[in-house]
């Protein structure tokens, strides 16, 4: 059995919640510049051109790459061998309070949905917690704005939809969505488990970097056929025009019901953030 302190996940996730709002995850920077040189549409090229540089003044100076700063979703693969000394949770949300504090990070979570007031700390934290073998702890710190999150969305699809109709789910979730999630997004589909189930599904795959793909190459030639489906809507990047409107999309299925096929769209920007350490 080994221990570790609630006090090294405080300290760890404050570094996190810092890196993860001022640093891209390098697959997102290489895939924007890749859409950049290839994008055949002078304005979505140069406004591209201008997410990147934006990018590198956050890197150089320090500074948010998006002045949403969003909520503190926390990802934790526990291991069953491992023993956490201290209040589990108070720890990552102590983590969160510390590393938006320190790091001048825009604070906007309200403590209750209904009447807005906020908490000022930017906690609570969105925990989501997986037991896995073994003695280590990962953590993975990915904040979500909401401009993005709002433009989100669930469906319970009959089974008869079948693959045509997840296909056209997640489109049409591009489409309505438009310039909204300030475009080029990140998409983390869901299929399968039940209603609560895929929208964590959804969720946790845009943890997955743009650069691997699916392992099962049915799920890797769904994963190609959507983003090049998507990328001809013609939205393109903040909604000016071109082929540059999704950089890339992972897929999360699960077992799920005879009678039902949930599916989920969880929209990120080109600014998906996450960042990750491990115990």
């Amino acid at each position: 059995m080994r221990t570790i302190s609630a006090s090294q996940i405080t300290d760890t996730v404050a570094r996190l919640c810092v890196q993860a709002n001022t640093e891209l995850p390098p697959d997102v920077a290489a895939a924007l510049a890749a859409f950049q040189d290839r994008e055949p549409w002078p304005l979505a090229r140069q406004t591209l051109g201008l997410l990147r540089d934006n990018l590198s003044l956050a890197r150089e100076k320090n500074l948010p790459i998006c002045q949403d700063t969003g909520m503190a979703c926390v990802f934790v693969e526990l291991g069953q061998d491992v023993h956490i000394e201290g209040g589990f949770e108070e720890a990552i949300h102590e983590g969160v309070r510390r590393g938006y504090g320190e790091g001048y990070l825009r604070k906007s979570i309200v403590g209750d949905p209904l009447r807005r007031v906020n908490t000022e700390d930017n906690t609570p934290a969105a925990i989501t917690l997986r037991l896995v073998p073994g003695d280590g702890l990962t953590i993975t710190v990915a904040p979500k704005g909401f401009g993005s999150e709002n433009m989100s969305r669930l469906g319970m699809l009959k089974p008869a939809d079948g693959v045509e109709g997840v296909k056209r789910f997640v489109v049409e979730t591009v489409r309505l969505a438009g310039p909204n999630p300030c475009p080029p997004t990140v998409l983390g589909i869901g299929i399968g488990g039940s209603f609560d189930k895929v929208a964590g599904l959804a969720k946790h795959a845009l943890l997955r970097p743009l650069d691997q793909p699916h392992p099962d190459p049915f799920y890797a030639a769904l994963e190609r056929e959507l983003l090049e489906e998507i990328n001809g809507l013609g939205i393109g990047p903040q909604g000016f025009g071109g082929r540059t409107t999704c950089l890339g999309l992972a897929i999360e299925a699960a077992p799920t019901h005879v009678a039902g096929l949930p599916v989920a769209v969880n929209v990120s920007c080109h600014v998906t953030r996450r960042a990750t350490a491990q115990l």
